[in-house]
């Protein structure tokens, strides 16, 4: 036997096509309402992130190549002023060890002129205490030669007598 098969779901059938199409149409707007709506929503929000992302990204390169160049200003300035800084340490030990010679060199020409003062003071007192000295010997040998020459004459103990009043009056 054969079974002739029935055919009849292939064959178009006009209200079969219609109730197709409105099932069809039906359900595309409440997937369209309900699904891709929602869906297409999500999309362009996500799309929106993703470009407020990529637009902030952008903005916080370009910040931090701002940030990375002045902090590279920043760090200029700091090594000049380090270097300034240094520069005027350098003067001022120049000018203190060169204003600590000369105050060093002022005090050695004021020991060395004090020195040659107190030397000179010395000599002048040890050639005035010689001279004392040798005055006082040459009076006592000279008084020693005079009493052995006036003992006894008269008329050299009257010419001394004159030469003492005469010393007393000077």
């Amino acid at each position: 036997m054969i079974f002739l098969a029935d055919f009849t779901a292939m064959q178009p059938n006009p209200g079969l096509i219609l109730w197709t199409a409105l099932i069809f149409i039906l359900f595309w707007t409440l997937m369209g309402r309900f699904a891709f709506r929602p869906i297409q929503n999500a999309l362009k929000q996500r799309e929106e992130d993703i470009q407020k992302s990529l637009d902030e990204a952008k903005k916080a390169r370009e910040e931090m190549a701002n940030l990375k160049a002045e902090n590279e200003q920043l760090l200029r300035q700091a090594q000049e002023e380090r270097m300034k800084i240094l520069r005027e340490a350098n003067e001022a030990k120049e000018s203190i060890v060169k204003e600590a010679k000369e105050k060093a060199k002022q005090e050695y020409n004021k020991i060395i002129t004090d020195a040659k003062q107190q030397i000179e003071h010395q000599r002048m007192a040890a050639v005035t205490d010689i001279k004392n000295q040798v005055g006082k010997i040459s009076l006592e040998i000279a008084e020693k030669i005079i009493r052995k020459e006036l003992q006894g004459n008269i008329e050299q103990e009257k010419f001394v007598n004159t030469l003492v009043d005469e010393m007393k009056l000077n």
